[in-house]
């Protein structure tokens, strides 16, 4: 998808706040600091319109960005970052909860690991979560730039190990600073929205 226009619609914290237009919606869940924003900026042709929080944990609102007039891109708040209080994790993880069982408009959820390191308890219990409520998922492996390309197959391995994947489930390699896994990344947002 060629994209030329993005905005930002609300920081929701309410299902009432989510936009009616009834465009799909594509989920960017994954932990803090994982790369959503970076991952964001790239699909959309953008350097820095996805802003990554200077603190790690602090974006508690579902950010909707409108593609094209098209569809939503939705921006989950990060799990697994200690400094939020357990309440603050409670409330937020109820919103998601809610958004991701409740949406009708939801079309597929992208679920970030990064490359770097073996995918975390946190990780798995969310692909787990979202497998069991049949949400078609994508998990993308970023920063792969900083990984040498003879670890790939081990980041793979791995990756499918922890998470427990479901066979034929999609996994792509993806790079900010290449591009790499940007197309294959829109394929997969194309097919599970029909927008082109």
């Amino acid at each position: 998808m060629d994209v030329n226009q993005v905005d930002l619609t609300i920081s929701a914290v309410r299902a009432d706040q989510y936009p009616t237009t009834g465009y799909p919606e594509i989920a960017l869940v994954g932990r803090s600091n994982v790369g959503k924003s970076s991952l964001t900026n790239t699909l959309i042709n953008r350097r820095n319109f996805a802003h990554t929080s200077s603190q790690p944990g602090k974006t508690q609102t579902l950010n909707f960005y409108d593609v094209e007039n098209q569809l939503y891109f939705v921006d989950v708040p990060g799990y697994g970052y200690a400094k939020v209080s357990k309440k603050q994790r409670e409330e937020f993880g109820q919103m998601i909860e809610q958004y991701l069982t409740q949406r009708q408009q939801l079309r597929g959820v992208i679920l970030l690991v990064d490359a770097r390191h073996t995918p975390t308890a946190d990780d798995a219990q969310m692909y787990q979560w979202l497998t069991y409520y049949h949400l078609p998922v994508l998990v993308v492996a970023t920063k792969t730039d900083k990984v040498k390309p003879s670890q790939y197959t081990k980041v793979i391995k791995e990756v499918k190990n922890k998470l427990q994947f479901v066979k034929g489930q999609p996994l792509i390699l993806f790079s900010a600073t290449s591009k790499r896994g940007k197309d294959d990344v829109w394929h997969w947002i194309e097919k599970q929205t029909g927008v082109k």
